[in-house]
C-alpha cells in the first residue's frame, strides 16, 4: 500500500519482530507447590517453569457440577528458578518423603498481577511468613493454605474479594478475621482440623450452604451452642450465626478474652520440619 507522500506501510512484520514477539513471557496464573523438597524461594523474584498439565489444585474435591477455577499455563522460556517438581496430574498423596518445607514467601509473590490459583498446602507456613504485599494478589479465586502452621488468619484476607475456594484445612487456627465475611463469591470453605471454638457473625454473609458450595468444619474444640447446631447441619449453623442472639453471645465471649485451646498435635515431628539429611536417610 503506498501513502500520498510517496511512502509505503509495511504489509508484513519482519522475521525478527515475529521472534520477538513470540519470546515475550506470558503472566502465570497458577502456582502450585507439588509436593517436593524446596526449602526455601527467591528473595526478589519469582519466575514460574513451566507446569505439566490437567488436574486442579488442592486435596478437597469439589461436589458434583461445581466449576473449579480455569487456569493458564505458564510457558517457561525465561530461566526457571523454582524447581517444582512434575508430578502425575490430579491430587497428590501425603507421602512423608513428598513434603515441602516452606517456612517464608519472597516478596515477589504480591508482584503477580494475574495469579488465580495458589496453592502452598503442605509447608510450615504461619501469619508471619507471608511477605507484606501478599494481600495484594486480587486476583486470586484459589488459595489452599492447608497443613500449615497458622494460628491467626490476617484480616487483610478481606482484600482477596474473587476467592471462591480458601483451604485452610489442619492448621492451629484460633479465630476467623470477621473480613472473612467479606468474601461473598466464595464457594468452598475448609476450617477442619483447627482450634476454633467459635465463628464470627460475618461469616453469616455468606452463601454457603447450598448444594454447589462447600463447607468443612468438623475436628474443631467449638463451644456447646455451635457444636449442637452442628449435629443439625451446616444450614442451622449458619443460621444460628446470624440470629441476635448469637452476636450477643459472640461478643461477650471474645470481650473474655478465653484462653485458646491447647494444641493437639505435635508438629515437631512433621516431615516438612526435618532437615534435608534426615529425609534421606
Amino acid at each position: 500500500m503506498r501513502l500520498r507522500g510517496g511512502g509505503r506501510v509495511p504489509s508484513r512484520v519482519s522475521a525478527p519482530a515475529r521472534s520477538a514477539e513470540r519470546e515475550l513471557p506470558s503472566v502465570p496464573k497458577r502456582i502450585r507447590f507439588l509436593p517436593g523438597r524446596l526449602a526455601a524461594l527467591p528473595c526478589d523474584h519469582v519466575q514460574v517453569p513451566e507446569e505439566a498439565g490437567g488436574g486442579e489444585p488442592g486435596e478437597e474435591p469439589a461436589r458434583s457440577g461445581h466449576e473449579r477455577p480455569r487456569h493458564l499455563q505458564h510457558a517457561g522460556r525465561q530461566r526457571p528458578v523454582l524447581p517444582v517438581p512434575h508430578h502425575a496430574a490430579g491430587p497428590q498423596p501425603q507421602q512423608a518423603d513428598n513434603m515441602n518445607r516452606l517456612s517464608t514467601l519472597p516478596r515477589g509473590f504480591g508482584s503477580l498481577p494475574a495469579l488465580e490459583v495458589l496453592d502452598l498446602t503442605y509447608n510450615n507456613l504461619n501469619e508471619n511468613s507471608l511477605p507484606g504485599n501478599f494481600f495484594y494478589l486480587t486476583t486470586l479465586r484459589a488459595l489452599y493454605l492447608s497443613d500449615n502452621d497458622f494460628e491467626i488468619l490476617p484480616p487483610d484476607i478481606g482484600k482477596l474479594t474473587k476467592l471462591q475456594i480458601l483451604s485452610l484445612r489442619d492448621n492451629d487456627l484460633i479465630s476467623l478475621p470477621k473480613e472473612t465475611g467479606e468474601l461473598t463469591q466464595l464457594k468452598e470453605l475448609h476450617i477442619q482440623g483447627n482450634r476454633l471454638t467459635v465463628l464470627p457473625p460475618e461469616l453469616g454473609n455468606l452463601d454457603l450452604t447450598g448444594q454447589k458450595q462447600v463447607f468443612k468444619a468438623e475436628n474443631n474444640p467449638w463451644v456447646t451452642p455451635i457444636a449442637d447446631q452442628f449435629q443439625l447441619g451446616v444450614s442451622h449453623v449458619f443460621e444460628y450465626i446470624r440470629s441476635e442472639t448469637y452476636k450477643y453471645l459472640y461478643g461477650r465471649h471474645m470481650q473474655a478474652k478465653p484462653e485458646p485451646p491447647k494444641k493437639n498435635n505435635d508438629k515437631s515431628k512433621k516431615i516438612s520440619r526435618k532437615p534435608l539429611a534426615a529425609k534421606n536417610r
